[in-house]
């Protein structure tokens, strides 16, 4: 069964409605470089993932492109996972890796066009997992842009690479089912997707049908 991320999570009470929906997963974003109205302080990232319950996975997402400032991101708000946003170098993920033996290194894989699948090549053994995901030149945000890409570039991604694939960039209840059909990753992750009307919160009756549509699919090979 596909696994569910819910990103952006910008307080305790959207982090458990998510949880308390099935997300097997929470992200917080810090470390702001690019635009988005979802960041945290490092205190409140802290605080919201130490309220997980277990076997849901805390999740840091990050634009800094610094590892100094990523490694001392993730001694602050002690995450699971990292999820690094930015152009941090294979040698960099790799001594990442090396500091935080027990850290999980997702790396942003930014589906533009045939061009970009061969990215993963340099990566592919310094991190464990590739997130698939939009960019939206037009504003400069990186995810979070609420833009699909060409999910027949993402299937020859998860088909090219050993590694465990997420597959984020205008998802929605409406649209994951055949996402996840067509691409057949590991996980999925939604933030805009799932948002009320009122900024910086989830709306949790989306959240709900986005993780029933995508757990309804089936068990992913």
């Amino acid at each position: 069964m596909v696994r569910v991320k819910i990103c952006g999570v910008t307080n305790a009470e959207d982090a458990h409605f998510a949880v308390a929906c099935g997300a097997d997963a929470v992200g917080v974003l810090v470390g702001q470089r690019h635009p988005s109205p979802d960041f945290v302080s490092t205190d409140d990232a802290q605080a919201i993932l130490a309220a997980l319950p277990p076997f849901v996975v805390g999740t840091l997402v990050t634009h800094e492109d610094d590892p100094a400032r990523v490694a001392d991101l993730i001694s602050v708000v002690r995450p699971s996972v990292v999820q690094i946003h930015s152009e941090v170098t294979p040698s960099d993920c790799a001594a990442l890796k090396r500091q935080f033996e027990r850290i999980r290194i997702i790396k942003s894989y930014h589906v533009t066009g045939p061009e970009a699948l061969d990215y993963g090549y340099t990566y592919v053994d310094v991190v464990d997992a590739f997130h698939l995901d939009s960019k939206n030149l037009a504003t400069g945000q990186v995810g979070g842009t609420g833009l699909l890409h060409d999910w027949n570039l993402s299937a020859t991604i998860v088909q090219r690479y050993r590694l465990p694939v997420v597959l984020a960039g205008g998802l929605t209840p409406a649209n994951v089912e055949a996402a996840i059909a067509r691409v057949r990753p590991f996980a999925v992750d939604v933030n805009s997707g799932v948002k009320a009307a009122t900024n910086r919160r989830k709306d949790v009756s989306k959240m709900r049908e986005f993780i029933h549509r995508a757990k309804s699919v089936g068990a992913i090979s």
